[in-house]
C-alpha cells in the first residue's frame, strides 16, 4: 500500500531556447502555492497527498499542466483559483474538474 493516496506532479520545466513550456506560465510559483494550500486544508482532504515537481511532461501545448496519480488525470490551469477547484473537487471529493481536463 502506498504511503500517499495521491501524487500531484506539476510540470515546472523551463526551456532554455524560449519555446513553449510550463514555467512560461509561472508553474513553479503555482506549485509552491499548491503546497501551501494543501497544508492549509489539512484534514479537509481525507487522504495523504504529495505535491511533486516534474520536469517536462511533454504536454507543452496544453500547458501549464499537472497530473494526479494513481488515476493519471491530467489538468491544465490558469491561476490559483483553478488549483483550488482541483483540490476541492478532485482531492477532497473525488470528482473530476471537467473544464480543466487535458484531452488526449
Amino acid at each position: 500500500m502506498s504511503h500517499f493516496k495521491y501524487h500531484v506532479f506539476f510540470c515546472t520545466n523551463k526551456r532554455a531556447d524560449g519555446t513553449a513550456c510550463c514555467e512560461n506560465h509561472g508553474a513553479a510559483d503555482i506549485r509552491t502555492y499548491a503546497k501551501k494550500k494543501l497544508k492549509q486544508m489539512g484534514q479537509e482532504i481525507p487522504d495523504k497527498v504529495r505535491i511533486n515537481t516534474a520536469g517536462c511532461l511533454d504536454r507543452c501545448a496544453a500547458g501549464p499542466v499537472m497530473v494526479i496519480y494513481p488515476e493519471a488525470v491530467w489538468y491544465t490551469y490558469v491561476d490559483k483559483e483553478d488549483v483550488d477547484e482541483i483540490f476541492e473537487k478532485h482531492l477532497k471529493r473525488g470528482e473530476l474538474v471537467k473544464r480543466l481536463l487535458v484531452e488526449e
